[in-house]
């Protein structure tokens, strides 16, 4: 399956117990920055998706751009810079 998003979003890897996933998706909403959620605890080949970007760990959020590349836990203003780049 296919995460990569479209110009302009990204891909958020998270769980509903995470508070850096919860702070940061408050931070994308107060600026406008589109994203799609995937809760790597529900969606079958996600968490281990997660841990190939993450050096074999399960950090979330790890956001997917839509240029292939990734981040994990980045600030919001990282987010909209990437974007914008």
């Amino acid at each position: 399956m296919d995460f990569t998003p479209e110009s302009g979003t990204i891909t958020m890897f998270s769980t509903t117990w995470c508070g850096y996933c919860n702070r940061l998706k408050k931070q994308l909403d107060a600026k406008g920055i589109g994203y799609n959620e995937i809760n790597i605890e529900e969606v079958e080949g996600t968490a281990e998706l997660v841990e190939k970007l993450n050096g074999g760990n399960q950090t979330v959020p790890t956001v997917l751009f839509p240029d292939g590349t990734a981040a994990t836990n980045p600030s919001a203003a990282e987010v909209q810079a990437r974007l914008a780049a």
